[in-house]
C-alpha cells in the first residue's frame, strides 16, 4: 500500500486526502453528541455539510447553529480550517510540529497542493501560511467580538467570533446565528461587515501574495508579476462588482461592496437573494464563477486566469506580445488558462443540466447558479438547497469537489504519463 501512495502523482494524493477528511468528517458528524437534543441528521446530511466544510463552501442543507451541538460546530470549524488550508499543508505542518523531517515527496505535494514554485522554500512557506492564519484569524475574532457580545452572552459570542473569523478568513460562508440568516441582521454594522470583508480579501488573494507584500514592504514596484496580477484584477473586480450591484440593487453603497467581495468565494450575504434582480444575479454568478486568486483558501477559476485570458484575446486582437506591468507573460499560461475556462464551462454547463434533470420543478436560473455556487465553492443560494433530493445533493457535493481542487486538477487524476511513441505530421486547422 505505502509503495502504492509512493507511485501516485501528488494531486492524486491531494485528492485522497480531500476525500478521506470529508468521509472522516461526515462520520464525526453523524455522531449523536455532535447533534443538538430534539434534532436528527441523516449520513446524507452530515455528508453534505462535510464537504460544504472542507471544500470550504458553505451550502447547507441543515442550518449550522440550530442542528449542531457546540461540539458539532467545533468539528465543522476544524473541517473548515484543514479544508482552507489544505489537507496536504494541514498534514505537513503537523509532521513539522512533531520535529520530523519532510521528505522529497512531501515537499512536491505542497507545492502542487499551494501552487509553490520550484525556488520556495517549503519549510519556510507552511510556517508563514500558519502565522499569517492565525494573526488574522486572531485579529478577526477579536473585533468581530465587540459586534457579537451586544447580542449574545460573552461565552457565546466568543465561539460565534471565532467560527465566524475562521469561515470568512477560509472563505467558507458557514454561520452559526440561525435560521440561516446568514449576517443580513448585520447589514446596516459598519465595523462588521468591513472586518468581515478583510478577512475574505486577504484570505482570497493567497499566501503567497500576502508575504511577498509585506516582505516588500507594500512597495508595488518591487513586486512580482503573479502579486500585481491578483491584486489589480481583484481590486478591478470588488470596484466593478460594487458598482453594478449598486446600479442593479436597492442597497447601500456598503451592502453592494460587501456582496461583491462576498461573491467571488465567501459566500455570506447582508440581503437575502430571493430580493435580487436577474441582472444582480447575473453579476454575483459572473463574480462566483471568477473566484478568488491562486493558492488561497477560495475557489473558483481564479484571478489570475482570468486576466491571462483578457491579455490574451488582447494579444490576439492586436497582433502584440503578450505582456502586462512590463513583463512577458509567459505563451503556455495563455493556453492553461482556456483550458480552465474550458473545463469550468463543462462542470457547470453539464452539473446544471443534471440538476435539473434530477429536479424539474427547479427553475433554470435557480439551478444554473446553485451549480455555480458549488462549483465556485461560495455557498450562496437562492434557497433550494434544503430541498434538493439525494441525487442532486450527490451531485453538488462532487460539483463542490471538483471546485475545490480545481478542473485542471481533476482532469489530471486520471493521466498516465507512458511517454509518447508516435509522433504525427503537424496539420492545418481552420479557426473562426
Amino acid at each position: 500500500m505505502k509503495n502504492f501512495i509512493k507511485k501516485q502523482p501528488p494531486a492524486r494524493i491531494i485528492a485522497l486526502g480531500f476525500v478521506l477528511v470529508i468521509l472522516l468528517g461526515s462520520l464525526l458528524l453523524s455522531l449523536p453528541c455532535c447533534v443538538k437534543e430534539g434534532r436528527s441528521v441523516t449520513y446524507m446530511d452530515a455528508l453534505y455539510t462535510s464537504t460544504s466544510a472542507v471544500c470550504v463552501t458553505g451550502l447547507v442543507v441543515v442550518d449550522t447553529a440550530d442542528t449542531f451541538s457546540p461540539l458539532g460546530q467545533f468539528i465543522i470549524a476544524v473541517l473548515i480550517q484543514i479544508g482552507g488550508l489544505g489537507v496536504t499543508a494541514v498534514g505537513a505542518g503537523i509532521i513539522l510540529a512533531l520535529g520530523r523531517h519532510m521528505n522529497l515527496k512531501g515537499g512536491m505535494l505542497i507545492r502542487e497542493a499551494m501552487n509553490l514554485s520550484p525556488g520556495k522554500s517549503v519549510v519556510r512557506f507552511l510556517k508563514n501560511v500558519f502565522l499569517t492564519t492565525v494573526s488574522f484569524q486572531l485579529v478577526g475574532a477579536v473585533l468581530s467580538f465587540f459586534v457579537f457580545v451586544q447580542d449574545f452572552p460573552i461565552k457565546k459570542a466568543i465561539s460565534v467570533s471565532l467560527f465566524h473569523a475562521i469561515a470568512a478568513f477560509n472563505n467558507a460562508g458557514f454561520d452559526v446565528l440561525g435560521n440561516m440568516q446568514s449576517l443580513v441582521p448585520y447589514q446596516s454594522n459598519v465595523l462588521l461587515n468591513l472586518v468581515t470583508c478583510a478577512l475574505i480579501i486577504f484570505g482570497g488573494i493567497g499566501f503567497l501574495v500576502i508575504r511577498e507584500v509585506w516582505e516588500k514592504r507594500f512597495k508595488w514596484k518591487k513586486l512580482s508579476l503573479h502579486a500585481r496580477v491578483v491584486l489589480s484584477t481583484s481590486a478591478a473586480l470588488i470596484a466593478g462588482g460594487t458598482v453594478l450591484f449598486r446600479l442593479s440593487e436597492n442597497m447601500p453603497w456598503m451592502g453592494a461592496f460587501f456582496n461583491s467581495v462576498s461573491a467571488r468565494t465567501a459566500g455570506y450575504s447582508t440581503y437575502a437573494l430571493s430580493g435580487f434582480t436577474k441582472p444582480g444575479l447575473i453579476v454575483m454568478m459572473a463574480l462566483m464563477l471568477i473566484g478568488a486568486s491562486p493558492g488561497s483558501t477560495g475557489g473558483g477559476i481564479k484571478t489570475s486566469t482570468v486576466f491571462v485570458l483578457l491579455q490574451g484575446i488582447k494579444s490576439a486582437a492586436t497582433n502584440q506580445e503578450e505582456k502586462a506591468f512590463k513583463y512577458t507573460i509567459p505563451e503556455e499560461s495563455f493556453k492553461k488558462a482556456a483550458v480552465i475556462m474550458l473545463l469550468a464551462l463543462g462542470v457547470v454547463i453539464t452539473g446544471t443540466y443534471l440538476l435539473l434533470l434530477m429536479e424539474p420543478q427547479v427553475a433554470l436560473a435557480d439551478g444554473l447558479f446553485e451549480i455555480v455556487s458549488a462549483f465556485g465553492t461560495v455557498g450562496l443560494s437562492t434557497g433550494i438547497t434544503p430541498l434538493l433530493g439525494t441525487g442532486a445533493r450527490l451531485l453538488c457535493i462532487v460539483i463542490m469537489f471538483i471546485g475545490r481542487l480545481g478542473p485542471m486538477t481533476i482532469a489530471t487524476l486520471w493521466y498516465f504519463n507512458k511517454g509518447e511513441r508516435v509522433r504525427y505530421p503537424q496539420g492545418d486547422i481552420a479557426i473562426g
